[in-house]
């Protein structure tokens, strides 16, 4: 059995296996969460993103897939970036945005990782709903089947965020 829980606070002082980055495409950095991991975790984060994408994706990760690179000066072991859908760009549909958290807990288990800790992916700039992004982020991780990765820690940005995982959480 898998422990769930939701917390206020900042994904990059997680201790966790693993940390997710909600990314965008390039992994190259940007804003919000994705900002804050890259520069906690210094430059070798740039590094790593930029052999990602001279190997495994030069034309930049797709929507709701993932990618696996360590987490340098971060204290988890490993960061697992995924893009999330933009609703701005039309990009609305549910399923693409559960891929985000079970592409997530693949890696999560091949890496051996035991926990992990998960932003709120799609719900800032890229204008999902918190309350549609929790319904959708915890049951994709209630009903993966992954064996290993016991503890799914939701690291949320604010109030209103956590109230909303926290709702769905009690579903």
């Amino acid at each position: 059995m898998r422990n769930l829980e939701a917390v206020t606070g900042d994904i990059t002082t997680q201790t966790t296996d693993a940390i997710v980055n909600a990314a965008n495409a390039t992994l190259l950095g940007g804003g919000g969460v994705d900002g804050a991991i890259h520069a906690a975790a210094g430059p070798r984060l740039l590094e790593a993103c930029r052999r990602v994408r001279r190997t495994t994706w030069p034309d930049g990760l797709p929507v709701g897939e993932a990618v696996a690179t360590e987490a340098f000066d971060l204290p988890a072991r490993w960061v697992i970036h995924t893009v999330g859908p933009n609703a701005h760009r039309g990009q609305t549909d549910p399923a693409m945005l559960a891929s985000c958290f079970t592409r997530c807990l693949d890696f999560a288990a091949e890496l051996g990782a035991t926990s992990i800790a998960f932003p709120a992916v799609s719900a800032g700039v890229y204008g999902w709903d918190a309350d549609d992004v929790a319904r959708i982020a915890v049951d994709a991780v209630r009903r993966h089947p992954s064996e290993g990765v016991q503890l799914v820690r939701f690291v949320l940005f604010g109030d209103r965020l956590r109230v909303a995982f926290d709702r769905a959480l009690a579903n």
